[in-house]
């Protein structure tokens, strides 16, 4: 299937897939009623996305909010690529039987002495589009 602009529509399943191959991304979330776009170190688990973050990161204010996240591979003429966007609740996981799984993960920490935060960002709605 193919959008109003010619660009193929990617099935949930593909979009799951591609975000399981990335590692970077951009969390979109507002703090004190302004836009913000932060590059993310993320890691796909089941249909979610999981940031682990340190202490102090700016990242944390998009606790118990609805944000955005978006990856992308688009080639620089324009000629081929692929985006991902999705919408979803941001919980921080307190469950040390969660923790313990989440931990297993391909994140590593990115503070100094501990401290991190893990985030998880449910996939509620989830889309995609590629350059055919």
């Amino acid at each position: 299937m193919y959008d109003s602009a010619g660009l193929q529509v990617l099935s949930r399943e593909e979009c799951l897939k591609l975000l399981g191959k990335a590692a970077i991304g951009r969390l979109v979330y507002t703090d004190k009623a302004l836009p913000v776009v932060h590059p993310v170190v993320f890691a796909l688990d089941g249909e979610c996305v999981v940031l682990r973050v340190p202490d102090g990161s700016a990242t944390l204010v998009a606790r118990d909010t609805i944000v955005a996240f978006q990856i992308d591979d688009i080639a620089p003429d324009l000629s081929r690529g692929w985006s991902v966007m999705a919408v979803g609740h941001v919980t921080e996981v307190e469950e040390r039987e969660r923790l313990a799984e989440l931990h297993r993960l391909p994140l590593a920490s990115r503070g100094y002495g501990g401290g991190d935060h893990f985030l998880v960002v449910d996939l509620e709605l989830l889309s995609g589009r590629r350059i055919p």
